[in-house]
């Protein structure tokens, strides 16, 4: 018969393979940003919270604090990685000097506070347990601010009725992310990886309710811009061709004049 801890080690296993799928779903949004050279619309905030709670989880993960967390430990690392570029992205892509600051700003202050946080558990506390207690109520507050961060984009998809700025991929990636992680914490229970997941679940559910209702509206106002921009382009193109044809009538009238 297989094993708790067998069936926990495969379904985190599991974990880290959606959780690598999160951290890379946003790849074309940032694919478009390079290409437009502008962030337009999109927001820093959920990657921004993203990058904190991967490496509050990498702490967490770290033998000193909470042994045989080597899953846990390695997803963790590489979302630091990725999200770190997203965020630095963003800084080399921001709309103006004061977008570009305010992303600064958070990403210094999240580093600050981790970095503070490691010091005074490692330094202060002596057993796993009490370090494990301190960074995992913290990672649950950080993870339930990682999910939540979407709620300024379902915010602009609720006024605009656009989803054009919340990435599906993203949306389902989140959804089976937290699903899996919430079983995984499950198995064996860990309180301070079920909260952050199981609510998780909860706001990528909301998020994905969202884009069925708004998925119609925003087809419309892609095709409406669409539409307007060849308007646009075949009024630019008649006026042109209206003005070379008085220039050109212009110059006619002028030899005709000439040769009398």
């Amino acid at each position: 018969m297989v094993s708790a801890d067998a069936i926990r080690t495969a379904v985190g296993i599991l974990g880290n393979g959606i959780a690598l799928a999160l951290f890379l779903s946003p790849l074309p949004t940032f694919v478009r940003i390079c290409k437009k050279r502008s962030v337009e619309e999109f927001s820093a905030v959920p990657y921004v919270a993203t990058l904190l709670n991967c490496t509050m989880w990498l702490v967490y993960g770290l033998p000193a604090v909470h042994p045989h967390s080597t899953l846990v430990l390695t997803i963790n690392g590489a979302g630091t990685a990725i999200e770190l570029a997203y965020v630095l992205l963003f800084l080399v892509y921001a709309r103006g000097g004061r977008q570009r600051a305010r992303v600064a700003a958070m990403l210094a202050a999240e580093a600050a506070f981790v970095v503070a946080v490691a010091l005074m558990v490692l330094t202060t506390l002596r057993t796993h347990e009490r370090r494990s207690m301190v960074v995992g109520v913290l990672c649950v507050v950080f993870g339930t601010m990682m999910y939540a961060a979407p709620l300024s984009v379902m915010k602009l998809v609720i006024q605009t009725k656009s989803v054009e700025y919340m990435p599906l991929s993203l949306s389902l990636a989140s959804f089976f992310n937290g699903l899996c992680w919430t079983a995984y914490a499950l198995i064996r229970f860990d309180l301070y990886i079920t909260i952050p997941n199981a609510l998780g679940v909860m706001f990528a559910v909301a998020q994905l309710v969202l884009y069925a209702v708004y998925y119609k509206s925003t087809q419309r106002q892609i095709a409406d811009r669409k539409r307007k921009a060849a308007e646009m382009a075949e009024v630019v193109v008649v006026k042109a061709a209206a003005a070379t044809v008085a220039v050109d009538a212009n110059d006619d009238k002028a030899g005709g004049g000439g040769a009398q």
